[in-house]
């Protein structure tokens, strides 16, 4: 298969989805390709019925934009061509511009008993009881940090499940200094509100955090430092995520450059790369509102329509502001990096323990020495890990940026497939 689209648009949450809407109502032909069965993202998963996400649902629809589920981009091999594996195949996407809405995943940090069953990511959770997971009346201890804690746990508690406690490793003062400047925004102070009135009498404890889990064949109970006192709690899951990290494996592949751990974009949304424009969570973890304004610009310019993109600047500067809050509150305290244990396995893929990590002083070296990295997750767990833990970057990315089946790479396209499909601007 192979099609051609005037905007293609990588990422179905909603930057991708309202990226995509502006785009196609300027006359352009879009297509919007993500790899889960469904557009929405983590936020909008599945079938949302919130408002908002029916709203953006409608209006793709109207716009006519081309929907690709169920496919995951992997390579480009030539500038203006991405790949795309699918369940039959491997399909070629050209395009004249790129908007990329990759989307964020949670961070996790190694500890003692991390790998055990049921101890999964807060948003992971999340997405599992979503997806028909059992909850009534399980303990579920929450920890990490970032405001996704209280999501999760106010709609597990919604499903029934007993919350002992949340702990959020930022310190009492950032809490209430973070709390005081949502003033600035309304509808983050409002949701805040709204997700305390949900959450209710559960405790919330800062300066905590999960310093081992135990069990024999699954969690048993957690082990949290309370403001330097341990205490073990009994649980049927752990909950734990520390905050989130920006997708930008995609991003670096196609030379966009990347600055405080951030695609770096004009005023207009495009990258450093001509034609190649980014919004959402990898310009800055800024939520709900900053990705959909984001996503409203990109489509604008992409589509060679500025002049509609610039009034919605000031709301964009808005979310830029709530994203330096965010960073700023939510930053990892270094005590954290006192956590593992020589034996706590830090790259679950392929076994690697901290200890044999720590003789090394980059991401290369681990990663030629160990195989750090280099298994199916290609390094989205392990790797935002070291870089908190040893200050590690990673210094190279190459195709394939996720794990592919074999014959998907034996049906790789040649390069006279790719210029026809160059020369023949259309789809066939």
């Amino acid at each position: 298969m192979q099609q051609h689209f005037d905007i293609l648009v990588v990422g179905g949450g909603p930057a991708g989805i309202a990226a995509a809407v502006r785009a196609a109502e300027c006359g352009a032909k879009v297509g919007i390709v993500d790899d889960n069965s469904k557009l929405g993202g983590q936020i909008w998963r599945g079938d949302s019925v919130e408002d908002e996400a029916a709203s953006w649902r409608a209006k793709l629809r109207t716009a006519n934009a081309t929907v690709l589920c169920n496919r995951r981009i992997f390579h480009q091999p030539r500038a203006g061509v991405l790949l795309a594996e699918h369940d039959d195949g491997v399909e070629v996407l050209s395009y004249g511009k790129l908007i990329l809405a990759t989307g964020a995943r949670e961070r996790f940090l190694p500890f003692p008993g991390w790998t055990l069953p049921n101890v999964m990511g807060a948003g992971g959770l999340q997405a599992m009881v979503k997806s028909g997971l059992p909850i009534q009346g399980k303990r579920v201890i929450i920890a990490g940090t970032g405001p996704l804690l209280l999501a999760v746990a106010a709609y597990l508690r919604f499903k029934g499940a007993e919350i002992p406690i949340i702990c959020e490793q930022a310190s009492l003062s950032r809490i209430a200094r973070f709390s005081v400047a949502l003033w600035r925004h309304p509808q983050k102070m409002l949701q805040g509100l709204r997700l305390g009135k949900e959450i209710g009498a559960v405790p919330f404890a800062t300066s905590s955090w999960p310093v081992a889990a135990q069990g024999k064949n699954a969690l048993e109970s957690v082990t949290i430092l309370r403001r330097g006192k341990p205490d073990t709690i009994a649980c049927d899951y752990l909950a734990c995520g520390f905050h989130v990290v920006p997708n930008l494996e995609l991003p670096l592949l196609l030379g966009c450059q990347i600055g405080g751990g951030y695609v770096q974009v004009d005023q207009l949304q495009q990258t450093t790369v001509n034609g190649i424009y980014c919004a959402g969570e990898p310009t800055g973890i800024g939520g709900l509102e900053s990705s959909l304004v984001q996503g409203e610009i990109a489509g604008f310019a992409a589509a060679g329509s500025p002049e509609k993109a610039r009034p919605l600047f000031r709301t964009r500067e808005r979310g830029r502001n709530l994203t330096t809050l965010l960073d700023r509150t939510f930053r990892l305290r270094r005590e954290l990096r006192r956590v593992p244990t020589s034996d706590t396995l830090v790259c679950r893929c392929e076994d690697v323990s901290y200890s044999r990590l720590q003789k090394y002083a980059g991401w290369r070296a681990a990663k030629l020495q160990t195989r750090c990295g280099m298994g199916p997750c290609q390094g989205r767990i392990c790797g935002p890990a070291t870089q908190f833990l040893f200050e590690w970057n990673p210094d190279s990315i190459r195709p394939p940026i996720f794990p592919v089946r074999v014959d998907s790479l034996a049906a790789l396209p040649t390069q006279a497939d790719l210029q026809q499909t160059t020369i023949s601007g259309g789809s066939r």
